[in-house]
């Protein structure tokens, strides 16, 4: 029997999600559709019968807490966040996930990294403010490092955390001003700095990369940022961000049909996806 799912969001036309969902399905023989449904925010009412019509679907930008009405039930990740990117349609109840979480623990742990000891993560916005919770409920000590006028944004997401964790071990600093005094288990970028087009850039200088064990870069337009270039010449752990969008993909098909997937197949569908951005967009 096919099963019918779907990407919800705005403006689609650079989606990377039709082609990764279809590996995913494809890899354990399931049948289904998956389409790219566009609309603007006052458009999910007329269109919520659909939606909700649906085997399962994702959500992304501007939906992901307009949604949230239209969901019977929220899992605790999507709580947290206040957002929901994965929908579960079972016998009608829907259930609203935030797989994102999933994708960035799962990128982490490929990565052979946990979050003992010193983590810094470069801003906090979007993703950033995502990464910092997970990261600190796992137990880093986290270094925070922001502009200047991010430092509002930054205090309030310590704020949240301390609420959450309120064992939390959490340093906020310019991201000028970052200690190199001491060694980092892990890096993470959250900025769009070193994103195409300006792909010269990168979010920290030489030593901060020197004093980190691994590498963490949202980005994944281009498949290596000159911080994960830099970090992979000194023989570090480094991942782009397609694994994150990958793994969170592979999250939402754990929830809709319970399926495990091989290591080699996910590696290679993150490096398959990596290349097929660089085909269509750079």
């Amino acid at each position: 029997m096919s099963h019918n799912y779907a990407l919800l969001g705005e403006s689609l036309k650079h989606t990377m999600s039709p082609p990764i969902h279809k590996r995913l399905f494809e890899l354990k023989g399931r049948e289904f559709t998956y389409e790219v449904i566009e609309l603007k925010a006052d458009e999910l009412e007329a269109n919520k019968d659909r939606l909700m019509a649906l085997t399962g679907f994702n959500i992304t930008i501007p939906h992901k807490m307009g949604i949230i009405p239209y969901c019977d039930t929220l899992a605790d990740s999507a709580k947290r966040y206040n957002s929901v990117n994965c929908i579960d349609n079972k016998d009608g109840v829907h259930t609203g996930y935030n797989t994102d979480c999933d994708g960035f623990l799962k990128t982490v742990a490929a990565m052979g990294v946990d979050f003992s000891g010193d983590v810094l993560l470069i801003g906090c916005g979007g993703v950033g403010r995502m990464m910092a919770i997970e990261a600190a409920l796992k137990g880093a000590k986290l270094t925070i490092a922001v502009l200047q006028s991010d430092m509002p944004l930054a205090e309030q997401v310590k704020t949240e955390i301390s609420a959450m964790k309120p064992d939390a071990d959490i340093n906020i600093v310019l991201n000028t001003e970052i200690p190199t005094d001491r060694s980092y288990t892990l890096l993470m970028n959250a900025t769009p700095v070193g994103m195409f087009p300006k792909t010269d850039a990168c979010p920290v200088p030489d030593s901060v990369i020197e004093a980190s064990g691994a590498v963490f870069d949202v980005i994944y337009n281009p498949r290596e940022t000159v911080l994960i270039k830099k970090a992979k010449a000194l023989g570090k752990k480094a991942s782009g961000g397609m694994a994150m969008l990958v793994y969170q993909a592979v999250s939402a098909h754990e929830i809709w049909d319970g399926d495990s997937y091989d290591d080699a197949d996910i590696a290679q569908l993150i490096s398959d996806m990596e290349r097929l951005v660089e085909e269509q967009f750079c």
